[in-house]
This record gives structure tokens, C-alpha cells and sequence, in this order.
């Protein structure tokens, strides 16, 4: 089985919209994919809706998170999104999106970067995030691609046009994601280059607070992060995942490129208690 259990679509930040990403999934020859854009469930039933013979979603969703002033990811799988605690922290995270964006723009113009908010608008075609403000500047020839402008020059974090956002502290979130009957998988853990990282062992605190896996098989993790971090899910009992982290056009990753262990897979379905896969 091919499993791939990140993917964005036009939801958030990626450039397929959830039904192309499915027809997409089926296309590379995955058998599971999971549709997990940034603090939405807006994009499931499009790809429930489109989803191909055969091919298996689980749906899921990358919240925004912090652990002791750092940001962190964290993927939350078949969860009851109508749970109301869940879905309040999903709407105080969407409703910052764009007052956000607008700020970081504001700041890249007085650092003499010509773009507008209509254009980042324009380009994104839905849920405004950072990456669509970097196309923008890749567009207007500031940078030369959407990677740079995460720089510290720019929107990375604490970068000088970055601005914060509403982020659920990650203890809540794992609590909150487990009482949704959800799973809960700390997101590319170790790829330090997007900005600070949540030391290795206060994962054990994470663990302990109920998480239930780390993503070890992820572009920005080297072969020796990821065997640190496959030691470290079995030292602690934490389920390790493989993923592509798709974003369509805007990455050069491509779906299935890292994949999850059936085994694992399985583990983390029988799980969950608040969703099941869907296959078409």
C-alpha cells in the first residue's frame, strides 16, 4: 500500500483543489491519502465528493500551534469536526488569516517590496496564508522563490515583516483533538531551516500529554534526522508516519514521494474513534 498522510489543496496553501488533489492521489498510484489543510475542514467534501475509485482519504487537518514561544504543526486525523471546543479554535485561527496578511504585506511595502493585497488575494483563490504573499514577491522579482521568503529578511518567523497569529497551545490541542476522537502527529518535527524547533526532548512531554505519532519521513528531515527521530518514536511509543507535505505547484515534492507504513496506518485508524477512511 501507498499511503501519503499530508497533502493541502486550495483550501489553505496548496494549488490543486481538493478534487484535482484526489483525481491527483489516484493518478501517482496511492492507495490512502490524507487531506490535512491549515486549520480547515473546508476542502473534505469536495474530496469525498470527486474521490476516485479505490483510492482511501482520511481526513485530517494541520493545526497552528505553540510550545513555549515556538510554533509548531500538528496533524489531527479523523476527528468529528462539528465537535464545538475543536471547531471554535478552528474559526479564532481562520478569522486571523487575513488581518495577518494584510499586516505582513503592509510591513513588506514600507521595506520597499511592491506587492499589493488585492494580488495576494488574487493568488490565493481562497484561505490567505504566508505563501501566497511569497508568490507575490517571487512574482514582483523581490526573490526567486517561494522557499526565500522565509528568510529572517523577510515573513519567516521572526523574520522583519513577520507578524504572529493566533496559535492554539499545543497541550490543548492534543487534548482537544483526542476528545473530537481524533489522532494527533507533531508535523515535521525537526525542519529547523522554517525557523526555531521544539527541542527533541520535550517530545516525551508531548507524548505524555497523549500524542500519538511524529511524522519522521518528510522532505526537510535528512537521513540522519529521521533516523533520530524513528529512535525517538520508539523510545516513546509514538507512531512514526512518512508524508509528502503536497502543496501542488508551490513545492517540488510530489505526492507519495514519502509514504506511511501499512502497519502504522492501521494503528492509527483503529485509533480513532471520532472519523473513519472513506474509499471511493
Amino acid at each position: 500500500m501507498l499511503i501519503d498522510l499530508h497533502t493541502h489543496s486550495t483550501a489553505s496553501d496548496g494549488t490543486d483543489s481538493p478534487a484535482a488533489l484526489m483525481r491527483a492521489a489516484a493518478g501517482a498510484g496511492l492507495d490512502v491519502v490524507a487531506l490535512t489543510d491549515h486549520d480547515t475542514v473546508a476542502g473534505h467534501a469536495e474530496a469525498l465528493a470527486a474521490l476516485p475509485r479505490g483510492l482511501t482519504l482520511v481526513t485530517g487537518t494541520e493545526f497552528s500551534c505553540r510550545m513555549d514561544g515556538i510554533g509548531l504543526h500538528l496533524l489531527g486525523y479523523l476527528y468529528d469536526p462539528d465537535e464545538p471546543e475543536l471547531a471554535r479554535e478552528r474559526q479564532l485561527v481562520r478569522d486571523d488569516r487575513v488581518p495577518r496578511a494584510q499586516a505582513m504585506v503592509a510591513r513588506l511595502r514600507e521595506l520597499g517590496v511592491d506587492i499589493t493585497w488585492e494580488r495576494v488575494r488574487e493568488l490565493a483563490q481562497g484561505v490567505v496564508g504566508r505563501p501566497h504573499i511569497a508568490a507575490a514577491m517571487v512574482e514582483a522579482g523581490v526573490i526567486g522563490s517561494v522557499s526565500d521568503a522565509f528568510a529572517p529578511e523577510w515573513i519567516g518567523d521572526d523574520g522583519r515583516a513577520h507578524v504572529g497569529k493566533h496559535e492554539l497551545d499545543v497541550f490543548t490541542a492534543i487534548r482537544l483533538i483526542k476528545a473530537a476522537g481524533g489522532v494527533s502527529v507533531f508535523a515535521h518535527p525537526a525542519a529547523a531551516h522554517r525557523g526555531a524547533v521544539v527541542p527533541l526532548p520535550a517530545i516525551a512531554e508531548l507524548a505524555t500529554a497523549g500524542l500519538d505519532g511524529i511524522e519522521v519521513d518528510h522532505m526537510d528531515h535528512d537521513p540522519a534526522t529521521r533516523a533520530a527521530l524513528r529512535a525517538l518514536a520508539g523510545d516513546l511509543r509514538l507512531l512514526p508516519t512518512g508524508s509528502s507535505d503536497y502543496h501542488g505547484e508551490r513545492k517540488t515534492i510530489r505526492l507519495g514521494e514519502h509514504t506511511t507504513a501499512p502497519e502504522v496506518y492501521e494503528e492509527l485508524v483503529d485509533r480513532a474513534s471520532g472519523g473513519a477512511p472513506v474509499t471511493g
